[in-house]
């Protein structure tokens, strides 16, 4: 089963999934910027409403606690788009890490996310479905991402809930597996973010040869890579054999990415990536496979 903040749900009641994105999210805190607030209730909807149209079902929100998740607002958001929203569990990476988490060991990290996930965030009975997003920095695992990480993976053994990674411009992310298995979590359950920012084709297939799942996942985020890169990459990837490890996203995380203030919105995946992958030749049973199959599977809690 997959649990949304309305309870849980059969995968193939799941549909069409955005694997990684933020409807609700604040990083001016560190960022200093407005622009990374969406406290836009309203826009939310009417933006869920677009990507309902476009025949997205369903979501998987990954703002933490840190990064101003408000999981309230997410169940009032579902009940009124029917888009099924899947909440979190998890921090984020350094410096975005609460105050009061920032010196916790993994035990400490594995036992807040552990009591989330069984009893519900705060009094609000809502129930996380996934561990993340958890990260690294650059070309780096500093040590209370070390712990942040070992926590997340002993979580992920005692709750069955995936855990869904953040690789800063895509690095780090074959360490993240060894880190996380080493630690029990097995491979299938881990999901290991923006890997379509890393140009370097032999460190996302060794993230694959691990049988985990990569997430490209700033599709349209051209500033730091092409599309007609991604859609070369995961060309190649399918070739080798890797079609059922793969998921999709947008990562929308500013106020210029809603459709409202100009930007994509969250059906760009549909809206435009999904045409360039079909006018590449890649089938519908594949593009199916991305959207639909892989999505209800990386996002299943293992029972236990």
């Amino acid at each position: 089963m997959i649990q949304t903040v309305l309870g849980k749900i059969s995968p193939t009641e799941f549909g069409i999934c955005a694997a990684h994105e933020h409807l609700s999210i604040d990083l001016s805190r560190i960022k200093k910027d407005p622009d990374t607030i969406l406290d836009d209730e309203e826009g939310m909807i009417e933006e869920l409403e677009d990507f309902y149209r476009l025949g997205g079902r369903s979501l998987v929100e990954l703002t933490n606690d840190g990064m101003g998740r408000d999981v309230l607002r997410l169940k009032r958001l579902s009940e009124a788009t029917g888009v099924h929203i899947i909440t979190c569990t998890g921090f984020y990476k350094d410096p975005f890490i609460p105050v009061y988490a920032q010196g916790w060991s993994s035990e400490q990290f594995a036992a807040h996310f552990i009591k989330e996930a069984t009893e519900g965030i705060a009094d609000t009975g809502i129930l996380p479905g996934v561990i993340g997003e958890v990260g690294t920095s650059h070309n780096e695992i500093k040590p209370i991402e070390r712990e942040l990480l070992i926590g997340a993976a002993l979580a992920g053994v005692s709750s069955g809930l995936p855990v869904s990674t953040h690789t800063t411009l895509g690095t780090l992310g074959y360490e993240q597996v060894q880190l996380l298995t080493e630690h029990g979590l097995a491979p299938e359950q881990i999901i290991i973010g923006h890997q379509d920012l890393n140009a370097n084709k032999d460190e996302v297939l060794a993230v694959l040869e691990t049988g985990a799942y990569i997430a490209f996942d700033t599709i349209g985020k051209i500033n730091y890579r092409p599309d007609e890169d991604r859609v070369e990459f995961l060309l190649d990837f399918i070739k080798r054999g890797f079609e059922k490890q793969i998921l999709l996203s947008a990562d929308l995380t500013r106020k210029t990415h809603w459709k409202k203030h100009g930007g994509p919105g969250y059906g760009l995946v549909l809206e435009d990536f999904i045409p360039r992958l079909r006018t590449a030749g890649v089938s519908q049973e594949l593009l199916d496979l991305f959207l639909l199959e892989n999505p209800a599977k990386a996002f299943s809690k293992r029972e236990r």
